[in-house]
């Protein structure tokens, strides 16, 4: 059975772009959301009991994954059992008429179905293959498996995370690794793709969950570099500049981002603390980080005093960059993060009426859109196997063998 959502044609800069994804979770599934946003036509391949986000339950909705919803919209689906050489060979004749494929196997996993980079350029020379694994293709960790909570620890983002010295490592709330590796990946496959439209020739893409997490680490890695030694956690306070954090209001939260010289002036002009611009321990930014404790808790006190509205609206009108912190249901209700399209609404064929989160970059010539809800397991196999050439009754004989899993 085929679902007739009415979705709207692929505006993106990247319509036309056609991807076979075999990547299951986060960072692959991440890589093919942007490019699939951006417009190409990303074709999800599935093993026959589904990507394992389909069981991140609970939350469900209606039965369907919230996880897997929100990580493959966009995207067409079809499930394959590779353990079966018809299967193989379907994938094989997929790939033969692809732009881009996304990987994140573990290493030589591709090798022995025949699906390899150097397998595959032999068909299709114009292909580019984008791997995306723990610790990347080369190196001594090249034959690790690989997990966000791994990355992150051992890229030292965990190292720099958390309320200070002393304090058990914490990671951030989001998956950075994953995401990161994600957005790195589909930076590179628009890269290569570039070139190949220039050139006719493909490549292969290789990044990590260990490298995305290391690029979240420029500020600390810098002080690394000319110190000599490994900056610590902060809190939510800023490794150079002071202040730049949040601070306890009478009724929450406020970050506060009054870092240079102007906005300090401004900053004590709002709260009413003239005398801290004389006191020599806040008088520069570096005197300020060197007091930076003392000075968090003189503000902490003045800043406490008053709601955070009040403290937002005054100092809205005094120019000073300060912001509420907002759970993430407060964040989907924003009315900036509305206005900028960065909550969707989609309708799911079983589980109904979703929201998904918008893409981040705003085209103005070619803009992003999204188009329809993730696919139900095996949702267009009949229809991705038309495509590349398998006639009903073919099709009919793989799903007859489990080669093949569609819905009917």
């Amino acid at each position: 059975m085929e679902w007739d959502m009415s979705a709207p044609a692929a505006t993106g800069p990247l319509a036309g772009m056609k991807v076979i994804e075999l990547a299951h979770i986060m960072a692959g599934p991440v890589c093919g959301l942007m490019l699939a946003d951006m417009g190409a036509d990303v074709i999800k391949v599935e093993k026959p009991d589904g990507d394992d986000s389909r069981r991140f339950v609970p939350p469900a909705i209606n039965g369907e994954s919230a996880a897997y919803m929100m990580m493959n919209r966009n995207k067409r689906g079809i499930a394959l059992n590779l353990k079966q050489p018809d299967a193989v060979t379907a994938l094989r004749r997929l790939l033969e008429t692809a732009d881009v494929v996304i990987e994140n196997y573990r290493m030589g996993t591709m090798e022995k179905l025949g699906l390899g980079y150097e397998d595959l350029r032999q068909i299709n020379p114009r292909l580019i293959y984008c791997e995306i694994s723990g610790f990347g293709r080369t190196g001594p960790y090249a034959q690790r498996g690989g997990f966000d909570l791994i990355a992150q620890g051992m890229s030292g983002l965990m190292s720099i995370t958390g309320e200070g010295p002393g304090r058990p490592p914490v990671k951030p709330g989001a998956p950075i690794s994953d995401i990161t590796a994600g957005i790195i990946g589909a930076m590179g496959v628009s890269a290569a793709y570039a070139r190949m439209l220039q050139t006719g020739e493909g490549q292969k893409v290789d990044t990590s969950l260990f490298e995305a997490a290391i690029t979240q680490t420029y500020w600390q890695s810098a002080i690394a570099f000319a110190t000599g030694s490994a900056p610590g956690p902060l809190g939510s306070a800023h490794p150079l500049n002071a202040p730049y954090q949040s601070f306890r209001t009478a009724d929450g939260w406020i970050n506060v981002g009054a870092a240079n010289q102007r906005n300090w002036e401004r900053f004590l002009d709002v709260i009413g603390a003239p005398e801290l611009g004389q006191d020599p321990r806040f008088a520069n930014n570096h005197d300020r980080m060197q007091h930076l404790g003392e000075l968090e808790e003189i503000l902490n006190e003045k800043l406490a005093g008053k709601t955070t509205d009040t403290w937002l609206e005054r100092m809205e009108q005094a120019g000073l960059p300060a912001g509420p912190v907002l759970n993430i249901l407060e964040m989907q209700a924003d009315p900036q993060a509305l206005a900028r399209d960065m909550i969707v609404g989609l309708d799911h064929p079983t589980a109904g009426h979703v929201q998904t989160l918008g893409h981040p970059v705003k085209f103005s010539e070619t803009p992003a859109n999204i188009r329809h809800a993730a696919p139900v397991l095996g949702q267009h196999s009949r229809a991705v196997l038309s495509e590349a050439g398998y006639d009903d009754a073919a099709i009919d004989e793989m799903i007859g063998a489990g080669a093949v899993i569609a819905q009917e």
